[in-house]
C-alpha cells in the first residue's frame, strides 16, 4: 500500500469515527476499527464494531442509509480527491479477538 493511500485510509477512518459518534444514536456502540481501500484505491471499506450484538443489524442498516450523508461530510472535512465510494463492514476479526481474549482469561 502506497503513503497515499495509507494517509487516506486514516483520515477516512478517524472522519467515519466522528461522524457516526455525532450521528448515531445512543442505544449502540458503534467502533470504526479501520478503512481498508480496493486495489485501484478508488473505493474504501470502513469496518467498525457494535456493541450490544443484538444491535449489529440496526447498526449496519443505518451506516448505510447514512452513506451519502458521509460522503458529503468526507467531502467538507477531508481533502481527498477524487472522493471515494465508501462501504461499511462488521469487523469480524475483532470479533474474533475478543472472543480468543475471552477463551484466554478462562484458562
Amino acid at each position: 500500500m502506497s503513503l497515499h493511500t495509507t494517509r487516506a485510509a486514516h483520515v477516512i477512518a478517524r472522519h467515519a469515527a466522528e461522524f457516526i459518534e455525532r450521528e448515531a444514536g445512543k442505544d449502540s456502540l458503534i467502533t470504526v476499527t479501520r478503512a481498508v481501500p480496493n486495489t485501484h484505491g478508488d473505493r474504501y471499506t470502513v469496518f467498525v464494531s457494535v456493541l450490544p450484538d443484538d444491535k449489529v443489524r440496526p447498526a449496519l442498516a443505518f451506516l448505510e442509509r447514512q452513506r451519502e450523508a458521509f460522503s458529503d461530510y468526507l467531502k467538507m472535512h477531508a481533502r481527498l480527491r477524487p472522493l471515494p465510494r465508501i462501504d461499511f463492514m462488521l469487523d469480524d476479526g475483532e470479533k474474533n479477538r475478543q472472543r480468543l481474549d475471552e477463551l484466554s482469561n478462562n484458562l
